[in-house]
């Protein structure tokens, strides 16, 4: 089964801009993938997902215009790119993956995800 690592969290200020790894243990191309992140005591958010080929991508509507989501397969890599950064941004992010071998098809349930990475902390101060 594929394994997970994310990289790239810090301690940003308001407006400044971080950029997120998420590095697959094996071929990337087979997995459709995503972000989520969570705040203790708060439910896991949707933040953005790709398909397997990199042709579809869906930010949620909160990040729209500030979080890029792209993918390098040859890389095994997925990225999420965040820029005007807000304090409310605080949170582990965690990659995820499924298997799909459906062309263009995004999951934007976390239940979708069968494989998840240990999460990397963004934490952005005021």
């Amino acid at each position: 089964q594929v394994q997970l690592v994310e990289s790239g969290g810090g301690l940003v200020r308001a407006g400044e801009s971080l950029r997120l790894s998420c590095a697959a243990s094996e071929r990337a191309a087979a997995y459709a993938m995503g972000w989520f992140r969570q705040v203790p005591g708060k439910e896991r958010e949707f933040v953005a997902a790709i398909s397997w080929g990199g042709a579809n991508t869906y930010t949620a509507d909160s990040m729209k215009g500030r979080f890029t989501i792209a993918r390098d397969n040859v890389k095994n890599t997925m990225y999420l790119q965040m820029n005007s950064l807000k304090p409310e941004d605080t949170a582990i992010y965690h990659c995820a993956a499924r298997r799909s071998g459906i062309n263009g098809r995004i999951y934007y349930d976390s239940g979708a995800y069968n494989y998840w990475g240990p999460g990397t902390q963004v934490t952005v101060s005021a």
